[in-house]
């Protein structure tokens, strides 16, 4: 049988359908990317017409402009700009003069940083690398080494102390109490490199006070320990007395090492002691505000 003429004539509308359609679809497609095209090329004509028209700034001049900002946005952003500015960035010629007009200088002016951006940003980072130096925390960060009698404990300082944000100071007992905290120098920042290249200076020191009303003793031990935790160097002043009936002085103790050779790793800080009566609860020594620097500079 043949095909109805109403049946040809509707397929043949639709077959003739497709094709048109498709032809539309493929026309709208090609002037899209034409158009998308065109304007990413207006786009690079502009750009180039503008880097055309902004004059080449010297290196003298970029320079001095970096010197001028902050550090850190130097290297995190600067830095970043194009190659001539990330050489420029990472030179040691850019962070010495940075030192220079800081008035940042080796403690030992024969030893020559062998990375001055590190030397540049450990110096601006000093700070203390004892955790809870202050009893802020109670006992947290600390070793107990020793804690004889009632045991370390933390109370108000009885008497203020110079600095008025120092409120409260670590207790000990009639019989020896000892902590302590061993410091990794890799963690804190300061690599194997640095630290025997350098030798930078670590200043150290300690706050300490009797109870006016008994005697009591106190003592410190700090070592410079290997990556072995061996003694390299050590700071062991003799204990020291107090009688009964004081008026309660807060003493530092302090000390710079120097010039202590290579493989410095860690730092050991212990300090304690105890009171003189042997009277029960907490009436010994008091300590507290204690501190541990990296001094790889003097600023003048």
């Amino acid at each position: 049988m043949g095909i109805r003429p109403e049946s040809w004539s509707r397929r043949s509308k639709v077959s003739n359908k497709g094709p048109m359609s498709y032809q539309k679809t493929r026309m709208a497609q090609s002037e899209s990317r034409h158009i998308h095209f065109s304007a990413r090329q207006q786009r690079s004509d502009k750009c180039t017409a503008l880097q055309a028209d902004v004059p080449d700034v010297p290196l003298a001049v970029v320079e001095e402009i970096l010197l001028n900002l902050p550090a850190h946005q130097v290297v995190r952003v600067c830095r970043l700009v194009c190659r001539e500015w990330k050489e420029l960035v990472d030179s040691a010629s850019h962070w010495r003069e940075r030192c220079r007009r800081e008035g940042i200088q080796p403690c030992d002016a024969s030893r020559t940083p062998g990375d001055w951006r590190l030397f540049y940003f450990l110096t601006k980072k000093q700070c203390n690398l004892l955790k809870n130096p202050c009893a802020d925390d109670y006992l947290q960060g600390w070793e107990i080494v020793r804690n004889e009698g009632d045991g370390w404990v933390v109370e108000g300082n009885r008497k203020p102390f110079s600095d008025n944000r120092v409120t409260k100071c670590f207790v000990t007992s009639y019989g020896f109490c000892l902590k302590r905290q061993l410091i990794d120098l890799k963690k804190e920042g300061y690599n194997a490199a640095f630290m025997d290249q350098l030798q930078p200076h670590i200043k150290i020191s300690d706050w300490y006070a009797p109870r006016f009303d008994c005697g009591c003793q106190y003592q410190i031990c700090v070592e410079l320990l290997d990556e072995k935790e061996k003694t390299i160097s050590t700071f062991e002043p003799e204990q020291v007395l107090f009688e009964q009936w004081n008026d309660e002085p807060w003493c530092q103790m302090t000390h710079v090492f120097k010039d202590y050779g290579r493989g410095v790793r860690f730092i050991s800080f212990t300090h304690g002691g105890k009171d003189t009566q042997f009277w029960a609860g907490h009436y010994g020594i008091r300590v507290t505000n204690s501190n541990v620097e990296i001094c790889p500079s003097v600023q003048r």
